[in-house]
Formats: structure tokens, C-alpha cells, sequence
């Protein structure tokens, strides 16, 4: 859908859109047999100024708010490979703007700094084996030892996971429940940490771990913030993560219908084009229709948290509906390529693996549809 850019915002597009046709869409295909995005590509995109768009200025981000975060994704997204932005995502959207928020000035001038710089690589660290979408049930345990935390525990599935040097983690440091989480900053070279590599069905340019942690021992000033405040975090930095995975969803799907609408205009069947057929040209309308109303979902689910008014429900729809959509788009366009949709090689394959991820990062669709349930009045009493 079209919406009004700052001339500033217009620069930008031209200048990323630019970066990734010369210097990341050529290299996808090696990031993802390798695993993982090249260092290179944090300091890189840290010289273009865009690595901590909303970091402070302070400690070397930009200072902007999530529509500079929206342009910076829809170029990213151009790439064909999720994995690229998702690693970007979750270094400088997730991790490090926890930091931002809530550490000390001596964390924020070495991490936040660090990250803008692209000098460091971090990762959050919420979900455990026994604990996603529930966060208030996870178990990793630090306890207090002078001035330091010693942490046991493991987590699974952590984007950055293998390639981090520091990670933003969740631990118990009080009772069962939400008010005994706290959030602490562990760099990934501190001892009694180990890190597994994780084999995914997509987004293969973004590793994904599992940490172990065995008598691990933190800094007490890695704190973030006071102890046991770390749930009202970690909710506190949802609404963007869900935000992104919007964002990323609609270019997702909007990728994918370009590459099925030129398909279907190339390739004859038949001695006609397929779109030469009325089924597939109904197909490829409910297609487009779907993603205008998810672009305009996000849209509003931007406008509303850009300008500081509650959105948890205008924000899980958006989430919802994005993420579900480009599930439904990736099926649809891929079923049109027929089996070259099903090839590894083919960026419609590639996109189609990819989209499964979608409704369960930063919250699933079922809890999304819990959160629009709650706060729109829809559980009886």
C-alpha cells in the first residue's frame, strides 16, 4: 500500500535499497549454506548509520523512531533470505534496546555503544526448553554470590545464539510466577556458558542456539534494571518485536507476489500464460487483497506506537494477521510455480520455507488471538 515518506525516509530507501542489490542479495545463497550472516554485515550497515536506528545518539544510534525501523526492513526483506534481517532484528531491535532502556550507564556505553558500532553482536535470551510463549514459567536460575549472579539453566532457540558476544537473558532470580524475572547481560565468553548450533527448516542466514549455563558466573552490575522487575521488560519490548515480525511478514508476502505475478505472465501452459486462466488470476487477487489489508494493519499498529498510544491489540491483529498472510501467500505462490516452487534454488521455495516461522516468533498466533480476546472483552465471566 502507499503511504507518505519524509523526504529523509526517502533517502534512506534509496541509499539501503542501493547497499543490499550490491552487497547482500549477491551473498545470500553463502550466508545460508554457511549458517549465518558475515560480522561484516554489522559494521557495514553500522557505517550507513542504520545498525541502532532507535539507539540513543548518545552511544552512537540515530535517535529515530520505528518508521526508520520500517524502511530499514522492507530493504532488508529484499534480499530473499529472512535469516538476514531477522539477525539484524535481533541484535538491534530486541537485545540491545533492553539495554537502552534499562541498564546502567556503564552497560549502555559499553553494549549500546558497542552494538551501534557493530563492534558487538547480541542476542536475547528468553525462551527455554520448558518455556516460550510462557515466559513467566521459565526456569533458568541466577543467584546472588557477593558481586556476582551464578546462572544454571538452558535456552533454546535463540537467534544469534552461536554468533553473539553478549547475550540479554532472562533468569529467575525470585519465586515462581512473573515477579521473580529479572534481566541481566552475559557476555558469551564468561565461563560455564556453552552454545549448540540448531538445524532449522529456514531462515538458515540467522543461527539459532541452545545455551547451557552451568555455574555461570555474571557481574552483578550486568543487572538490568532491579531485581525481579525483568517481566514488565521483556512484555515492555514485545510490542516491537511483534511490530518487526508485521513488517517483515508484509514484505515477505509482497516479495512473493511479485515473483508469482511475473510467473505467471512468463510461463505458457497450454499454449496461454498462466495468468491466461481465470482460477489463477481470482488466486492471485485474494492474494494481493490479503496483503493490502495485513500492510494496512501494521501500518496502524506503527502509527499507534510511534506516537505513544496503548496498541497491544491493534499491534497482536497486526502480528496476527501479517504473519498468517504470508503463510497463506507463500502457499498460494509457490502452488503457481508448480514444482519449481519446490526447488531449494528457487527464491519462491526458498520464501515459502521460510514463512513457516512467522506465527510463532515473538509471541504464536495463539496467544495473539489471546491478547485480542483480552482486551477487546471476549472472555466471559
Amino acid at each position: 500500500m502507499d503511504w507518505e515518506w519524509t523526504e529523509e525516509q526517502d533517502l534512506l530507501r534509496r541509499s539501503l535499497r542501493d547497499y543490499v542489490r550490491d552487497r547482500v542479495t549477491p551473498h545470500v545463497l553463502a550466508w545460508e549454506a554457511a549458517g549465518e550472516v558475515p560480522r561484516s554485515l554489522f559494521t557495514e550497515l553500522a557505517q550507513l548509520g542504520v545498525l541502532g536506528l532507535r539507539l540513543s545518539p548518545e552511544y552512537g544510534g540515530g535517535g529515530q523512531d520505528f518508521w526508520y525501523t520500517v524502511v530499514l526492513l522492507e530493504e532488508l526483506m529484499r534480499c530473499g533470505s529472512l535469516g538476514v534481517p531477522v539477525a539484524v532484528m535481533a541484535h538491534s531491535e530486541f537485545a540491545t534496546m533492553l539495554i537502552e532502556r534499562y541498564g546502567s550507564p556503564a552497560l549502555r556505553a559499553h553494549y549500546v555503544r558497542g552494538a551501534a558500532e557493530g563492534r558487538l553482536i547480541g542476542a536475547l535470551g528468553v525462551s527455554e526448553p520448558d518455556a516460550g510463549s510462557d515466559v513467566a514459567g521459565l526456569r533458568t536460575r541466577a543467584v546472588r554470590d557477593g558481586d556476582d549472579y551464578v546462572i544454571n539453566g538452558a535456552k533454546l532457540y535463540i537467534t544469534n545464539g552461536t554468533i553473539a558476544d553478549y547475550i540479554t537473558l532472562a533468569v529467575r532470580t525470585g519465586g515462581p510466577g512473573a515477579r521473580g524475572i529479572s534481566m541481566i547481560v552475559v557476555p558469551t565468553d564468561s565461563k560455564g556458558l556453552t552454545r549448540r548450533r540448531l538445524r532449522k527448516l529456514g531462515t538458515h542466514a540467522s543461527d539459532t542456539a541452545e545455551l547451557f549455563f552451568e555455574d555461570c558466573r555474571v557481574p552483578a552490575a550486568n543487572l538490568l534494571g532491579a531485581e525481579n522487575d525483568g517481566f514488565g521488560m521483556i512484555m515492555s519490548g514485545f510490542e516491537g518485536e511483534r511490530l518487526v515480525l508485521s513488517v517483515m511478514a508484509c514484505s515477505h508476502a509482497r516479495l512473493l507476489f511479485d515473483q508469482a505475478r511475473q510467473w505467471g505472465h512468463d510461463r505458457r501452459v497450454f499454449g496461454h500464460p498462466v495468468l491466461g486462466f481465470q482460477v489463477w488470476q481470482h488466486r492471485l487477487a485474494d492474494v494481493l487483497t490479503r496483503i493490502e489489508a495485513a500492510e494496512a494493519l501494521a501500518r496502524r499498529g506503527v502509527d499507534l506506537y510511534v506516537r505513544g498510544r496503548p496498541a497491544q491489540s491493534e499491534i497482536s491483529m497486526a502480528k496476527l494477521f501479517a504473519t498468517e498472510t504470508a503463510r497463506y501467500v507463500a502457499s498460494e505462490c509457490a502452488q503457481i510455480l508448480g514444482g519449481q516452487g519446490y526447488m531449494e534454488e528457487s527464491l519462491v521455495g526458498r520464501l515459502h520455507r521460510d514463512a513457516l516461522a512467522m506465527t510463532i516468533g515473538a509471541g504464536s498466533s495463539e496467544v495473539m488471538r489471546e491478547l485480542i480476546a483480552r482486551a477487546n472483552h471476549l472472555i466471559a465471566q
